[in-house]
């Protein structure tokens, strides 16, 4: 660390706008240095109020911790902050192009099932989907942070007998 190390965790947490247990979470990963202690309690200074603004501002921009681990140290040593921006936000927004061009296709899609589907029952709707063809194209992937995100359960079908 550059300067003395003079504030708490809980002040550091203040400074910056995150829970302690963040923190303590990003230190657990490596994204921050371990704190160094005295008496027992973690102490930071400038270089963590600093390091965690860019956590925060990468964080708010985007990207993901893995992405936020590689800005810190998927370089060369020497390797200018602003290369290393360049470099994460150009393939940033290449996926995020991605992510909008699936979006672009799936209000296309929910437009034209808005617009065409007159089914009174989902069995109906399958026979029709199936019937033509599936024609409506592939349907395009999730954003891979929400594809396990689903809080739904699946609906067990039940059979009078």
């Amino acid at each position: 660390m550059n300067s003395v190390p003079q504030l708490t965790i809980s002040e550091l947490a203040q400074r910056v706008g995150l829970r302690p247990s963040a923190i303590r979470y990003y230190e657990r990963i490596g994204i921050l240095l371990p704190a160094q202690r005295i008496r027992g309690q973690r102490r930071y200074d400038l270089t963590d109020v600093h390091r965690l603004a860019v956590v925060q501002r990468a964080r708010q921009s985007g990207f993901t911790l893995g992405e936020i681990r590689r800005l810190f140290f998927g370089f060369r040593e020497g390797t200018r902050a602003s290369q290393r921006w360049h470099r994460l936000s150009r393939q940033k927004l290449a996926e995020l192009d991605t992510l909008s061009d699936g979006i672009h296709t799936l209000r296309g899609l929910l437009k034209r099932m808005m617009k065409k589907c007159r089914c009174d029952t989902l069995e109906h709707c399958g026979k029709r989907i199936l019937e033509n063809g599936c024609k409506q194209g592939r349907r395009p992937s999730l954003p891979a942070n929400n594809r396990h995100n689903r809080r739904h359960k699946p609906v067990r079908r039940t059979v009078n007998a």
